[in-house]
C-alpha cells in the first residue's frame, strides 16, 4: 500500500516538471515549418512589447524609437517597388523642408541622381518587376528638377548654385548613358534636362551682356559664350561666375 502511495506521489511530482525554453523552441522548429516558427516568435515579441509598455513605459518608448530609427535606416537602401521605398521617399520630403528655395534646384538634382542610381542597380540585376516603377520615379524627379531651375532668382548673382546645378545635371546625363547601355530606354528626359540648363545659361549671358563690364569681365563673358556654343555648360557657368566675383574686386 505504501509502495502504491509513493508511486502516485512520484507521478504527481513529474507533472510539475516544465521543459526549458530552449528545448521547446528546438522541438517547435522540428515540428513546425520555419514560417510558422517565425510567426510564433513575432507574436511573442509583440506580446512582450505590450507587456513592457504596460509595466515599463519609458523602456517601451525607447524600444519603439529604436525600431523606428532602424526602419528608416534600412529604408535608405530600398529600391522602387520594395516595401520600405515609401519610407525612403518620406525621409527625402522631410529633408526638403529644411532646404532653402535657392538651394532646392540643386537638391532636386541630387535626388534625380539617386533615382538614376537606383535604376542602374535594378538594370544591372535585370529585376524586371522593379524596372517600370524605377523609370517612373526617375522621370518624375527629372521633371521636378527641370521645373525648379526656373525658380532660381537672379542666377547671375548666385553663380555657386548655378554651377552646382549644372554639375549635377552633367552627372545625371553621364549616369543616364550608363543605364541606357544596359538596354533601358527613356522618353524625352535628356531633351528636358538640356533645354532647362541651356535656358539657365542663356539667361545669365543675356543679363551680363546688358551690364557695363570691365576688360576682365568682358573676357570672361566671351569665354562663357564660347563654352556655351561648344556645349560645355559647366565651364560656361564657371566663366559667368567669374564675372560676378570680379564685380566685387
Amino acid at each position: 500500500m505504501n509502495t502504491e502511495q509513493e508511486l502516485i506521489k512520484k507521478i504527481r511530482e513529474l507533472k510539475q516538471i516544465r521543459p526549458r525554453q530552449e528545448w521547446v523552441v528546438l522541438c517547435k522548429s522540428q515540428i513546425f515549418s520555419e514560417d510558422e516558427v517565425g510567426e510564433a516568435r513575432l507574436h511573442q515579441l509583440v506580446q512582450a512589447f505590450f507587456k513592457m509598455a504596460f509595466y515599463k513605459p519609458a523602456l517601451a518608448a525607447l524600444t519603439a524609437f529604436g525600431l523606428v530609427f532602424g526602419v528608416f535606416g534600412f529604408a535608405q537602401n530600398s529600391l522602387p517597388g520594395e516595401l520600405l521605398y515609401s519610407v525612403k521617399k518620406l525621409t527625402e520630403k522631410t529633408q526638403a523642408v529644411f532646404v532653402s528655395e535657392q538651394e532646392k534646384p540643386a537638391f532636386q538634382f541630387e535626388l534625380a541622381n539617386k533615382r538614376i542610381g537606383e535604376l542602374n542597380k535594378i538594370a544591372e540585376t535585370n529585376d524586371v518587376k522593379k524596372l517600370a516603377p524605377a523609370i517612373k520615379e526617375y522621370q518624375a524627379s527629372v521633371t521636378k528638377a527641370a521645373e525648379n531651375l526656373t525658380k532660381i532668382r537672379e542666377p547671375e548673382k548666385n553663380p555657386e548654385i548655378v554651377k552646382e546645378v549644372v554639375l549635377q545635371s552633367e552627372k545625371l546625363t553621364d549616369k543616364k548613358q550608363e543605364v541606357e547601355a544596359l538596354g533601358v530606354v527613356f522618353d524625352g528626359t535628356k531633351e528636358q534636362l538640356e533645354d532647362s540648363t541651356n535656358q539657365l545659361i542663356e539667361k545669365m549671358i543675356d543679363v551680363w551682356e546688358k551690364e557695363p563690364l570691365n576688360e576682365k569681365q568682358e573676357e570672361c563673358l566671351r569665354e562663357a559664350k564660347e563654352y556655351y556654343e561648344q556645349g560645355e555648360l559647366y565651364q560656361a557657368s564657371q566663366a559667368l561666375g567669374e564675372i560676378y566675383l570680379l564685380s566685387y574686386q
